[in-house]
Parts: structure tokens; sequence; C-alpha cells
């Protein structure tokens, strides 16, 4: 179908903001700039939002924790941002988990994992399972209910979600309830018929997803990992049921797509649902457009069930 109206309108400005594509920036100039993207306002308040400190694999990482009324455990979600392993940070990402928050009744811990090329593959992966684990390592002190910690992210996020759900599944835990996978890098290439019927012009571009590539699994060898691409994963048999969602305008949509049929073909309960007529980053477009906004409240009712 065609681009959703309030979409295209998002699109538009995008493609014509004047900003350089990101892949020809250093990484400090992409930041930069995807800081004043990425941010769009919340008006969503919630009686608890602080941020921790917790020790990292590679030293203190910070967390922030969202909490909606109540002061009995909740289920929890680690929420991991996106933007590539490159870009993103917990207050780009502050109004996802707000709306999470707020829709699944549950408490939102939102990491600042270390970012590449500074930090690369594994550092991002090994600091979102460390950050899982610590959740329900301190699960009196946080009000959270250790038997219902889920796990989520988008794009980059989508990835590292998908791979802290290995990552317990091989480690001998946390077991974990559920994993929210939205748009999810799951593969080391770019040449799915998506990545080339959506090369340009819908936000996220094929080329971008080569430069991120290449700034977080420089190595050749690091790429043919499960943990870098799930896809590449043996078996996925005895992870966490899943949500899968992709868009129809996303270079990433077959990659999350196939990895969804893994999943399902392994056992795994899953839930794919494509949004057509959306694009790369719908889940933060709540802001400007209904169907994003029903795109969250998919994810929520998802989380709701799967925390009983």
């Amino acid at each position: 179908m065609p681009l959703d109206p309030e979409i295209k309108t998002i699109v538009d400005a995008w493609n014509s903001n004047g900003i350089p594509e990101y892949e020809t920036m250093s990484p400090q100039e992409a930041r930069r700039a995807h800081a004043l993207l990425e941010r769009p306002p919340s008006d969503i308040s919630l009686p608890y939002v602080r941020d921790r400190r917790m020790p990292g694999p590679g030293g203190e990482l910070e967390v922030r924790v969202y909490r909606p009324d109540g002061s009995e455990p909740l289920p929890a979600l680690v929420y991991l941002h996106g933007g590539g392993w490159v870009l993103g940070s917990i207050e780009t990402f502050d109004s996802r988990c707000r709306a999470v928050a707020k829709g699944a009744r549950c408490v939102v811990i939102s990491p600042a994992y270390r970012l590449a090329p500074e930090h690369p593959y594994p550092a991002a992966p090994e600091d979102c399972f460390a950050v899982t684990r610590w959740v329900v390592a301190n699960s009196a002190e946080l009000g959270v209910d250790p038997a219902r910690v889920a796990v989520g992210g988008g794009s980059a996020g989508g990835n590292l979600a998908a791979v802290v759900a290995l990552m317990a599944r091989d480690r001998g835990g946390p077991d974990l309830c559920f994993q929210l996978l939205v748009y999810p890098i799951t593969s080391n290439r770019c040449d799915f018929p998506s990545h080339i019927e959506n090369a340009t012009g819908y936000i996220l571009t094929t080329a971008a997803m080569g430069w991120y590539l290449d700034q977080y699994a420089p190595d050749a060898a690091s790429r043919t990992q499960p943990y870098c691409a799930p896809l590449l994963a043996q078996s996925l048999r005895g992870l966490p049921p899943a949500m899968v969602m992709t868009a129809e305008y996303d270079p990433l949509r077959d990659e999350g797509e196939a990895y969804a049929r893994r999943l399902q073909s392994d056992g795994v309960p899953t839930c794919l649902k494509r949004y057509d007529g959306l694009v790369h980053g719908f889940f933060g477009m709540g802001y400007a457009s209904e169907r994003a906004r029903q795109s969250v409240d998919d994810a929520c009712r998802a989380l709701r069930e799967a925390f009983g």
C-alpha cells in the first residue's frame, strides 16, 4: 500500500531537512545530528523516573528506571535503544520508554550501553546482558517481579534484545518471559530484497546500514557470530515467546521477518506483524501518526499478555 499520509509528512520533512547522510559524517557528528532529529517531545508523566548506576563489564553503566503507579512488584522490560549501535541514548529514546511503561504497566529499564566504534562488538551485547542480569538480581530493590522480566528494543536495540535472549538461554539464565523485537537487525548482510526495494527515501537507508555494521563489527570474523547476527544461530529453540514488528517501507523488513519465521519453525511462540504503509522508526512516531500510536498499543498489549 502507499505510505500512510501522516508518515509521509514525517518522511518528506526528514528528506528535506538538509542534514547530510549519517554515513558521510564522523560518528560524533552523526550523534549530534541524531540527537536533534530523534527526540520527539513526550507529554507522558510517570510517578517515578530515576537515573541509576550499575557495574558493567567495561565499567559503570547508567540506566534509567521508569515506573508507573503501584507499589507492588511489577513486571519489567529491559528496553534497548536503537541507533545502529553507534547513535542513540537514554534521552533520545525517553518517550518510547515512558509510553511502554504506562501502556504495559511495567517497570522499564533503559541502559546507556557502550557505543561503537569506540566500543565495537561485543561490548554492547555484553553490557545489555549484564543489565538484564542486574535487573533480576536487584528485583526486590527495583520493585520488579523476577519471574516476569522481558527484553525489547527497536532496530539495533531489537538486535541486542534478540541477542540477550540467546545469551540468557546459552548462559543458564536469567529466565526471560518475552522478547519484543521492533524492526530488528538480525543479519550481517544488506542484500535482502527489502534492502534493495527500500534502499533510499524512507529514513533508514541501506548505505547507512552498511556504515553501522562497519562501525560496530569491523572484524569480519565477528560478523559470523550469532551474538552479532542472530539469524546465524544454529537453533532458536528454548527462547522466550516473541513479538516481531516490521514496516513495509524498511530496509530491515525482510531480515526481521526471516527471524520471526525461524523462531516459529524452531517452536518459539511468535507473533509477526508487518505494518503496511509505515517506515523504519515508526515506533517512535506516535507524536504525529495514529498508526504509529497503534503499534505502541499493540506492543503494550502483547507485553501485558506475556506478563499475565
